[in-house]
This record gives C-alpha cells, structure tokens and sequence, in this order.
C-alpha cells in the first residue's frame, strides 16, 4: 500500500489538487463485470481522469497511470487489486478504435460503478458514437484464436490450394507472377494496399505481399499448413489448449454480435456460465466450442459487413468534445 500512495502523491503533485478530485470514471471490470467471478478471481478496477491545466496547456500528462496494489505475492490471486487510470484524451482515443476494455466500461452497470461524474454520465449517453466498423477487430482477433485450434478442413485445404499453385512456379519470382491466380474464399482473399500502395493477401491471417519473392512466402505457408495440421490433432484430443485465450476471443465476439444487434452489451454476460466453463477447460473443444466458435465468428462478421456502421467513428465529433468538456471542466 505504501507504493501505492507514492503513486497518489505523485499524481498530486503534478494536478496540484487531490487526486479523487480528478477522477471521473472508476469502474469495477473483469471476471466480476463479465458474471464469471470464481474465488480465485482478482479484483480489476478501470478508471479515468482529468488532467489538470497545467499538464494540458504543456501538453504533458500520462496515458496511464497504475494504482495498482497487487505484488508478486498476490498477483493473479483474489487478494490481487489492479487498478489503473487512463487520461480523458486517451480513453476516448481508444472508444474511438472500438478497444474491448472501453466498450466494457462504458456499457458497465450502476453497480460496477464505483466513481461517476456528469462527464462521465455524458460519454455513456454519448457511447453510440464510437461504435464503427472498427468493431470488425473484435472478428479478427476471434478468428485468429480460431485459427489456432482449426478442426475445419477448409482451412488446412484453403492453405494447400495456394502452396500448390506456388509449387509450380520459380522460387526467384515474386508473387506479382501468381496474383491473379490467387483465390478469393472465406479463409484466403485480397485486403488491398498497404500504406506504400504495395497490394496485399491474406492467408488464414497471414499477410503477403504482392512484392514478396515465391520463395520467401512458401516456407512461410508451408510452416502454417503444419501447424494447422498439429494443432487440429492436439485440439482433437482436447490438449495444448488455451482455454482462457479461447474464453476471451469468445466472449469479445458474444459482446460484439450484441452490439451490432442491439446497439448494447449486457452486464453480466448472456453466456457467463458457457464461457465461464470453456475458460476452466470444462468442455470438449471439438465437440462443444469447436462448432460454437465458428458460427459465432461468421455471424458476427456478416453483421459488420451488413451494418449500417460508419467506417470509422466521426472523429471530429470527438474533437470538439474533448475541447468543449476541457474548456468546461478546467479552464472555466
């Protein structure tokens, strides 16, 4: 606790106010939020603050700040208390992008409430917002834990499809030679360019460039394609397993699908008790997440792509918030 309070002190010294005056959001996440608690469940605790005005006319104050209490005594254990602070700017900046940790805060019930505000009240009526097309990250990230224990054929063979066709080609050409005979499907299709306009490929999550000599992607495919093959006879034998990593890619897909659905997340979760059972490992992955994952991940991403979402959130919007609630807020 006494590291703890350094932190406080700190952070007053530099507001040159009291700390919980600054604090407009304390919100309790985690396991308990989710309706997932068991007793060995930590304590995890998101707020948000307000700079003070002199960190923000010279522009400097920190993204974060961990107040937190935990050691590696306790650490991950239900004595563990987590506790951190992003700044107002930040925390908006990562609604913006459809970030899972400020989804969950905003959507956060009375009762894991602990510190409000009326900005914060305001943000909460305001979280339709940042809803976007950003949400589609949700997707990716589900699928590509999917993708780690695939029993679907269609991966492994989507894989074998493009390694054949670059078999029959010279390993010193680039892909450039091939593109076109690259196939589009669900698992394998064009994403466009990069930056530097070079034309990019996606492979089970995999990204190639179109500038890339045959001879360096191949191994590449062919590393994935044995991988799937380990991995699929490892998850058939409900071994190796990332149980937690398959509960959160589940669940952040369950959070997104009801968004899209009904522009909400429900606090605790609908399927606590599902996840809660894949997250100890309770199930047989190929007989009872397996088939679950997959159709959740294609529901949710045929909603993204038939929402009526904008691209990205109305960043100038945003803009004129934050103006608008600093100048209130401090130097009003």
């Amino acid at each position: 606790m006494k590291n703890n309070f350094k932190k406080y002190e700190q952070l007053n010294n530099i507001d040159n106010s009291k700390l919980k005056n600054k604090v407009i959001a304390k919100i309790q996440i985690g396991a308990q939020l989710y309706g997932m608690a068991t007793s060995d469940s930590d304590i995890d605790y998101k707020g948000v603050y307000l700079p003070s005005k002199k960190q923000i006319l010279l522009g400097k104050f920190p993204n974060s700040i961990d107040l937190s209490t935990s050691d590696k005594m306790t650490k991950n254990t239900s004595k563990d208390v987590d506790y951190e602070i992003y700044s107002f700017h930040y925390f908006i900046k990562l609604a913006l992008n459809c970030q899972t940790l400020a989804m969950d805060m905003l959507h956060a019930p009375s009762n894991m409430v602990i510190i409000s505000s009326e900005i914060w009240d305001e943000l909460v009526a305001l979280r339709c917002k940042f809803y976007s097309k950003f949400l589609m990250s949700f997707v990716d990230y589900a699928r590509s834990q999917a993708a780690k224990y695939s029993i679907k054929g269609s991966r492994i063979n989507a894989v074998l499809e493009i390694l054949n066709i670059l078999k029959a080609e010279n390993n010193e050409n680039k892909m450039k030679v091939i593109w076109d005979k690259l196939p589009d499907n669900k698992y394998c299709f064009h994403i466009g360019t990069d930056p530097n306009g070079i034309s990019q490929y996606k492979v089970c999550g995999k990204i190639i460039q179109k500038s890339a000599k045959i001879g360096y992607v191949e191994p590449i495919l062919k590393k994935l394609y044995n991988e799937y093959g380990k991995r699929a006879k490892l998850a058939a034998e409900n071994k190796n397993i990332d149980w937690k990593a398959v509960s959160h890619a589940l669940r952040i897909a369950y959070q997104a699908k009801e968004i899209l659905e009904f522009n909400t997340i429900s606090f605790p979760l609908k399927n606590a008790d599902f996840l809660l059972k894949v997250k100890q490992g309770n199930l047989n992955y190929i007989k009872d997440v397996a088939p679950i994952f997959d159709e959740l991940i294609d529901n949710v991403e045929n909603l993204v792509n038939e929402n009526s979402l904008p691209e990205k959130a109305d960043q100038e919007f945003w803009d004129q918030y934050i103006c608008k609630t600093i100048e209130k807020a401090i130097f009003t």
